[in-house]
């Protein structure tokens, strides 16, 4: 008989069994070897650092670790598994579907469908509780090695067909593992938990129904896929319903539309219209950009948004880029609507020779620029076809790559703590497959950028592949109040476009030498930016960036005058106050006011009118009585010092 050497490891690396067992032993019976029967919240094992089945095979001698469901690998087979007793249960209840495919996500599961019935509410409850029977009645799960021919005899579905043709491309050699749980079988490469009955201690719901594109091609059938949460426990999965259910509430889509700040038509899908409680808003942030700008040295510029295609091959965007961009002709040449601002940004560089007295020279950019995007995959102000991208361009000796590098950081710190009170984690990007340029200049350029992070105290993950096709990355992920990670700011370092579009200065030594340059932006995109302070402040900005500050709210109507008064009197002191001068209650006007997220409101009556002061309510705490000018004047410092709500949740509790 052939033996194999097998050690059991513990999490902490220690080796708490060694044996020799039988060539095809599993790690089930390995298990039980050791005297213990399966725990409950055994998922599968790791066997030589690849995740196994508990009731696989194992071919030769190796290290083996029990993998539990309270674990990440573990989290993910369950998931998985789950997403097959949701196919299995589909297919129990309406026949006639045809599976495509269904994987393990972040936060649960989820399988696409090509069925005749339309999914709605009601299903998934139905579905939920066919899963749960499936759950209950512990069927064995199996692996199974199948023939190729074997597999397209079961598998009639014109997406299995498509999946085992993509497996095997010389059609009549190999095997493919498929795995079978009482009557229903599907092609799955695994692992999955040894019986339905080790799902029963893990939390589960369906979520919801839509629309999928097979494999995200728009030209390819829609499919329905149904989605699914899953979590080892059920408070963490009742903790991301909860989360779930705020981040609905806070969907930026919605609060754009209750709140009469943008929206996205049908008459262009993809590119957003600004109402004017937008452009409000919109212009606050701008404002912001602008002086933070002005104040560290940088100079505004704006680029075409229509330029010749030859600048795209010279800066390689055509050969890298070419499927995201929109082409034009005019008087019959080509041209290219800008996907970025740098091509622009050079042309502007190269328009005369600089001195390195001139540098370094920041060049500071709100550019229109306009990207491709499938339609499935659009979405609100988060991702859309056209957006304003806060670009600089800064051009700079060797000398100086240090110190620009640091600068930006800490405006990109000052940006997200201190103004916006988001925390953030960094990761430098490195290397992409599709790059310009010689390794020894992406590792120079690498390094810089991990050297200022370095001197900054930053600690950073390296995301590698993930730079830019021109150069290695800083990228800034912040955290919203959600918990929720978004990716925003980016410092790229390029040696490369400088060399291909041939840019000069005259160094001290009169000889001519080319520059670097820093690509940077803050937000990335002002209306994705926007769209996540909307859902991380729920709608109720901060009084600085708040499209209406002050709504004045007279208690009767002869009291109308006085509040009409009180905003001019503030609209002359630059504040954005409005009067409610409709014939409602004022308990009504005050719900409206909290409703719109508006950050005070001046109760005024009589006796303030005859006082010549305003009752001052912030939202929901009341501040007393106040002279018009002490309020104006308070309300000014805030607005002069950009305070922010002491939570992002400041002014949510009263919209509920």
């Amino acid at each position: 008989m052939d033996w194999i050497v097998v050690s059991v490891v513990a999490d902490d690396g220690k080796v708490t069994w060694t044996g020799k067992v039988a060539r095809q032993t599993t790690p089930a019976a390995i298990a039980s070897a050791q005297g213990a029967s399966l725990p409950d919240d055994l998922v599968c094992a790791r066997f030589n650092g690849r995740l196994a089945d508990l009731q696989e095979p194992l071919i030769g001698n190796g290290t083996l670790e029990w993998v539990f469901c309270d674990s990440p690998d573990g989290l993910e087979v369950i998931r998985h598994s789950l997403a097959h007793v949701l196919a299995q249960a589909v297919m129990g209840l309406w026949s006639q579907s045809q599976l495509a495919l269904g994987p393990a996500t972040e936060e649960g599961f989820y399988y696409d469908f090509d069925s005749p019935r339309t999914f709605q509410t009601a299903d998934l409850e139905r579905i939920e509780r066919a899963m749960a029977e499936i759950i209950h009645e512990d069927l064995r799960i199996q692996r199974e090695d199948w023939s190729l021919s074997d597999a397209r005899a079961c598998f009639t579905s014109p997406y299995k067909r498509e999946l085992l043709d993509g497996l095997v491309p010389d059609a009549d050699q190999g095997t493919v593992t498929v795995y079978r749980q009482g009557s229903f079988v599907d092609l799955c490469r695994g692992p999955h938990v040894s019986r339905t009955g080790r799902l029963r201690p893990c939390a589960f719901k369906l979520l919801s129904a839509a629309g999928a594109y097979w494999r995200g091609d728009e030209n390819r059938p829609m499919l329905q896929r149904i989605y699914g949460a899953a979590f080892a426990a059920p408070e963490e999965l009742d903790d991301f319903l909860a989360r779930r259910e705020e981040a609905i509430r806070r969907d930026h889509r919605r609060l754009g539309q209750e709140l009469d700040l943008f929206s996205v038509r049908s008459e262009a899908p993809g590119f957003p219209f600004f109402h004017p409680k937008g452009m409000v808003l919109r212009q606050a942030l701008e404002r912001f950009w602008r002086e933070e700008h002005l104040r560290r040295g940088y100079l505004e510029v704006q680029t075409p948004v229509l330029l010749r295609e030859e600048l795209w091959h010279t800066s390689g965007h055509m050969q890298y880029f070419q499927d995201n961009m929109y082409f034009s002709a005019v008087e019959g040449d080509r041209y290219a609507l800008k996907p970025m601002n740098c091509p622009g940004g050079m042309v502007l560089f190269k328009r005369r020779l600089h001195s390195y007295r001139d540098l370094p020279l920041r060049l500071a950019e709100l550019g229109l620029v306009h990207r491709h995007e499938r339609s499935g995959t659009l979405h609100g102000l988060m991702r859309a076809r056209c957006f304003t991208q806060d670009d600089a361009h800064i051009f700079m000796t060797p000398e100086q790559i240090q110190g620009e590098i640091e600068d930006v950081l800490e405006l990109i710190d000052h940006v997200y703590s201190a103004v916006f009170g988001f925390s953030y984690h960094v990761e430098l990007s490195t290397k992409p497959d599709k790059a310009m340029g010689e390794p020894d200049i992406w590792d120079m350029a690498t390094e810089a950028l991990a050297e200022a992070m370095r001197a900054k105290g930053m600690s950073y993950q390296i995301h590698e592949g993930e730079g830019a096709f021109y150069g290695p990355k800083i990228d800034f992920h912040l955290r919203d109040s959600l918990g929720r990670t978004w990716q925003c700011g980016t410092i790229q370092l390029d040696f490369l476009l400088p060399e291909r579009f041939q840019l000069q200065y005259i160094g001290r030594d009169g000889q001519r030498h080319r520059p670097i340059m820093l690509h940077r932006v803050l937000f990335g995109s002002l209306e994705r930016f926007l769209a996540i302070l909307t859902e991380h402040f729920a709608g109720a900005f901060p009084t600085w960036m708040a499209p209406v500050q002050v709504m004045v709210i007279p208690v009767y109507t002869r009291s109308l005058d006085y509040a009409q008064q009180t905003v001019r009197f503030l609209n002359s002191r630059q504040i954005r106050a409005e009067a409610d001068d409709r014939p409602q209650k004022m308990g009504y006007k005050i719900r409206d006011a909290q409703t719109q997220r508006i950050p005070y409101m001046l109760i005024v009556g009589d006796r303030e009118e005859e006082q010549q002061t305003v009752s001052v309510r912030r939202r929901q705490e009341e501040l007393g009585r106040r002279t018009k000018d002490e309020f104006a004047a308070m309300l000014t410092e805030e607005i002069e010092k950009r305070r922010r709500p002491e939570t992002a949740l400041a002014g949510l509790s009263e919209t509920k």
